[in-house]
Order: C-alpha cells, then structure tokens, then sequence
C-alpha cells in the first residue's frame, strides 16, 4: 500500500494479562508501537495523554465495561478505531458494540493469525479514510466519477472484507465492492447504475437508504443501523452515513454492510439453551414448591412450639426461595420467546382500556395488601383501537405496575395514565417510591440488574421485568422512558404507536 498508513499506535485494554501481553508482543513483531492498559479508566487516560490510532478493547472489564469506554471514545475522538473483544457471553454486547460505532471484532481465545487479520483490516480501513479525505480535499471527482476511476481508493474498497455501496441523492447506485456482491449473493458482473432496489430486496434498508441519500439524517449524530436476512439463512448488519459536500450539502449515502450470521447463531443458541434448562428446572421446582406448602400447612403437629416456630420460618424461608427461582425461570422463557419472536407475532384490533382495567383490577389487591393507593385515569377522549399482542401489552403493564408496587412503601401512591397523544398510545405509570439515583437509570433495563441498597434489600425479584418490558416495547414498535427522583418515586412512560 503506498504511501499508506501501515505504523500504528495502538491501545490494548483488557483486564487479563494473558490477553494484554500476548496482543503487545504480536503488535509489536508487526512494527507497531504498543500501549496497555488493564482498566478502562487506565486506557482512557492514556487516549489523552497519546495519539492513538486503533484500540483493542475487551467487553466485559471491572470498572468501566467496555460499552461505556466506547462511547467516551466516540465522544473524545471519533477517528479512533475501535475492535472489540468478545466472548461467548458476550455476543449480543458485541452486537450492541457495534451498532455504537466499533469497527470490528475478535472473539476470545483467538490465535496471532487472527489478531493479524483484524489489525490489517483495520489499517486498510484507516487508509480509506485518509484517501477519502484526500479526495474530499481535491474536490476532483464526484460520486459517479468513482466507478470509472481506476484509483487507489477503489482498490481498497475491492480488497475491503465488509460490503461498502455508496449512492448518490437520487438513490443510485454509483459504486459497488466485491464484498457487497459476495454478501447479497448477486452476480459478480454487477455494475453500478441502477436504483438501489435493483441491488436490494429489503424494502426497509432501501427506504432507510433513500433517507440518507436526500439528507435526512445529515444532522443526526446516533445514525440508525438495520438488521436484515436473506433467504439463504445469512444476516447482515447495515450501518449508512451521508456524504457531504463542500456547503455541507448531502451528495449521497455511503453504506458498510457486514455479516452477522455467526453471532446471531451464537445468540439462538444461548437462548435455546437457556429456555431448555429452564423448562427442566421449572416442573421439579413446582413439585417441591406444593410439597413445601402441604408441609407447612401441616406443622402443627411439631413437639414443642419453639421447634414449630424454627421449622415454619425455614420451610417458609425455602418455600419464598423457591418461588423466587420459579418466577425467574418463567421470566427467562419470557425473554427467550421474545428473542425468538414468538411473542407479538398475532397483532389483535383490542381496546387498551379493557387491558388497562382488567391489569389494574387485578393488581388492586397486591396494592391493598401494601396499603398503597392505586389508580388509573383515562382521557376524556376514547382511546385509538390498537393492534397488538393482546399478552404482549397486558406483561408491559403488569410488570411495570407491578414493580411500583414493590417499590413503593406503605401509604404511597400509584398512578395510571392512558392518552392518546399524536399517533401513539401513551402510558404512564407514576409511583411515590423510592425512586432510581441517577446513576442506575441507564442500568435497569440490563438483565438481572437489581438496585442493591438498605431500602431494596428485603425486596424480592429476580431483575428482569424491566429487560422483559424493554424488549416487548421494542417488538411493538414503540419507546419506553424513565424519569425519578430518589426517595420521591419513579415515572415510566410508554408510547406505543397507533397502527390502522
């Protein structure tokens, strides 16, 4: 490569040295000049203090996780590239990672051919730039002129391993790579020219494509990605951004497209193994749930009442224990039918103040039992009929009620608000708890998160009603936010959109 970049200054950061020190020795045998650092707040003081070009950085770290530290670096620097580190349980982070803006990744363990692999296609990525740059600056060619130019800038975008397609602002495709061919599984002998639907059968991406090209998304700085597959079992992830022009006008729409099929598979599989675990756990855990019951109901017959009253409190400590890993095992297959789409498949016409309702009625008691003041309030105005999973929306709300209802001590207050607002369904559920500390809003939607302080100790759960709720929101098409104040209480708003 001529004239390339082919020297880097590289940042290493992952808490195991093993993984640290292997990665230093083959960077450095490669000519490179190599940094390491075993926390993320290490790795980001040493980004201020060095002029870093590429980043290896591990996933899951004490600390700072490496989500975190990715998006400080998109932040501080943009430029860097970043190559993510990630393990089998990490996959779906790794996903996340790289809808967040990360180049690549590599999965542990890996061996130094692999390590070569990904660090050369990340220097052929940071030469394209500079080259796109370069042609930036000239201001000697547009986007049509691309295709004709036998130039170095095409070279490499033939010799990229992720499929690259760039179009102008009429949807055009005006430049193709083999990759992109290879990926789609079209004709090598494709050339550039036609409409971007000649190219893809995607009727999403071509839109969301389409957008781009026009300038629709010029002034956004989270540019949204889409996930689609093809008929042959392959998935791919497409992440565009706009060309601009010397006004900052949009010329067009350049799009990286790369296979995800191994991380999805990986993924399914995860989740088939969980939900098979889980259905063996589930029957067994039953039984010994009624067998405790039955013991319990029967006690009275003890010798001493001091050896009645030791006993009920541990079979009553066992029965509560196994009650709680029987809701999180059907918690867990929740969230793997959700993974598998096999929830919010049968969209229904229903009328949300039925639901709304019939949840509330149904809570009303738990809420009693606290001494907590529980309400629902629907505008004036009828709400919109909406389509949707009728167990879908009834699990949003019961689980969000619910949670109020757990986190809201004795006298409080709960709240249930339903309006129609736009084109959307909205829905508020206002607690006077506990309240969330700023620090963990962005966590509690995590699997199996649970706020661990003095006043949610002695309160049960198993720390995925929220994850549930999430993923259910995000199969309806709609938006789940939060707002608290601690020790004033929470407020969970939903916007579910009106389908005709």
């Amino acid at each position: 490569m001529d004239n390339g970049i082919n020297k880097l200054n590289i940042l290493v950061v992952d808490d195991e040295i093993s993984i640290r020190e292997g990665s230093a020795r083959i960077l450095t045998r490669m000519g490179h000049l190599v940094f390491t650092a075993a926390r993320g707040e290490e790795g980001l003081k040493v980004l201020k203090n060095e002029k870093i070009a590429l980043v290896l950085l591990d996933l899951k770290m004490p600390g700072l996780d490496g989500l975190e530290v990715l998006q400080r670096i998109q932040v501080m620097d943009p430029s860097i590239l970043v190559i993510v580190i990630t393990g089998y349980a990490t996959v779906e982070t790794a996903i996340e990672a790289m809808k967040l803006g990360a180049y690549d990744f590599i999965p542990k363990p890996f061996d130094p051919d692999q390590l070569r692999i990904v660090i050369s296609r990340g220097i052929e990525k940071l030469n394209l730039i500079e080259e796109t740059r370069k042609l930036e600056r000239e201001r000697r060619r547009t986007l049509i002129d691309l295709d004709a130019e036998k130039s170095r800038t095409r070279t490499i975008l033939e010799f990229l391993p992720n499929g690259v397609l760039v179009t102008n602002n009429n949807g055009q495709v005006v430049l193709l790579n083999p990759a992109f061919l290879q990926l789609i599984g079209l004709p090598a002998q494709k050339r550039p020219g036609k409409k971007i639907e000649e190219y893809l059968q995607d009727a999403d991406l071509c839109r969301l494509i389409r957008e781009i090209s026009l300038g629709c998304h010029v002034d956004f700085e989270d540019l949204p990605t889409h996930e689609f597959s093809l008929d042959n079992g392959k998935f791919l992830l497409a992440h565009g951004q706009p060309v601009l022009g010397e006004k900052k006008e949009c010329l067009g729409a350049v799009i990286n497209i790369v296979d995800i099929t191994a991380m999805k598979i990986i993924d399914r599989l995860k989740s088939e193994f969980i939900a098979k675990v889980s259905h063996e756990l589930r029957s067994p855990l039953s039984t010994i749930h009624e067998q405790l019951a039955y013991v319990l109901n029967d006690l009275g017959t003890s010798t001493t009442e001091k050896d009645t009253k030791t006993d009920h409190h541990i079979l009553l400590r066992a029965k509560e224990k196994t009650k709680g890993l029987i809701s999180m095992i059907g918690d867990l297959l929740d969230l793997s039918r959700i993974e598998e789409g096999a929830i919010c498949r049968e969209s229904k016409l229903l009328q949300p103040e039925q639901v709304l309702t019939n949840v509330v009625e149904f809570l009303k008691t738990q809420a009693k039992a606290k001494k907590l003041s529980l309400s629902l309030k629907i505008s004036d105005q009828p709400l919109p009929t909406l389509s949707a999973d009728p167990l879908a929306l009834e699990s949003i709300l019961g689980n969000l009620i619910s949670n109020a209802i757990n986190y809201t001590p004795s006298g409080g207050q709960i709240h249930i608000i339903a309006e129609q607002v736009g084109i959307n369904l909205r829905i508020i559920v206002k607690d006077t708890g506990l309240g969330i500390e700023p620090q963990y809003i962005n966590k509690i939607f995590d699997r199996f998160y649970r706020i661990k302080n003095e006043n949610t100790r002695f309160i049960t759960g198993t720390g995925l009603g929220l994850p549930i709720v999430k993923g259910l929101v995000d199969s309806l098409g709609g938006l789940i936010q939060v707002e608290s104040v601690p020790g004033q209480g929470s407020t969970f708003m939903v916007l579910l959109p009106i389908k005709n």
